[in-house]
Parts: structure tokens; C-alpha cells; sequence
């Protein structure tokens, strides 16, 4: 027996809010009976995996124990510039000089998550030995 993963929720003060920022950063559609002031909010994925807003009372605290990374179509570096335009912030640089590495952003209540290199920009990279 094995279980399937159908969501990822993050737990928020705002779930529409937060839910608008999500939508943005992955170019997909809040759910259609979505409205503002709802306390619950998603946006569905490709492969069928949800992002799932829900509100709670209690304000983050601490580190997130669980994050997204995310893979851009562009370049890690342009996207970071793009969320950061978008309401993210700066969390942790770990860019090297290489040109490998991720940058550690926040949603805007503060939820961490991780911009890697594009597949593009992978590839044009040698191999860093070990």
C-alpha cells in the first residue's frame, strides 16, 4: 500500500492573499470558486499536486520545517528579480561564483522557498568535483 500526495498546504493569515502571490509566481489559476475573504484557497499544479492556503490564527514562527524549491524557465537569477518585484524577500544567497547554487526567499508572510538553477543553466555548467 502506498499513499499519494494531492497537496501541499501552507498554513497563512490571508489565504486569497497569499493564494494571488502563489498564482503569480507559478503562472496558474487560483480555483474558480475562490473569492476574497474565503479562508481556504488553492491553485492546482501540473501533475495534479494543489497548493493549498489555509487560514489560521497563530502568526509563522520559526523556519519552515518544510519548503518548495522551485526551477524556473528562465534563469534562477531572473527569477529571483521577478519575485522580488512580486512581494518576496530576501532569505539566504547561496550563489557561488561558479555559477551554482540557490537564493532563499519568503513569501510575503514569510514562508520560506528555494530558486534553483533553470535546467538551461545546469547544463551550460561543468561539473563541480567532489
Amino acid at each position: 500500500m502506498v499513499s499519494t500526495v494531492v497537496n501541499m498546504t501552507v498554513d497563512c493569515a490571508n489565504a486569497y492573499q497569499l493564494a494571488q502571490f502563489w498564482s503569480e509566481v507559478t503562472g496558474r489559476r487560483l480555483d474558480p470558486e475562490d473569492e476574497p475573504g474565503d479562508d481556504e484557497t488553492e491553485i492546482m499544479l501540473p501533475g495534479g499536486l494543489a497548493l493549498h492556503f489555509n487560514e489560521v490564527p497563530e502568526p509563522k514562527a520559526g523556519k519552515n520545517r518544510l519548503h518548495l524549491c522551485l526551477r524556473p524557465d528562465t534563469s534562477r537569477d531572473a527569477e529571483v528579480e521577478r519575485l522580488l518585484a512580486l512581494g518576496a524577500s530576501l532569505v539566504a544567497d547561496h550563489r557561488k561564483p561558479n555559477g551554482w547554487g540557490w537564493v532563499v526567499l519568503a513569501d510575503p508572510e514569510g514562508n520560506e522557498f528555494c530558486i534553483l538553477l533553470a535546467e538551461s543553466e545546469r547544463a551550460a555548467l561543468v561539473p563541480v568535483s567532489p
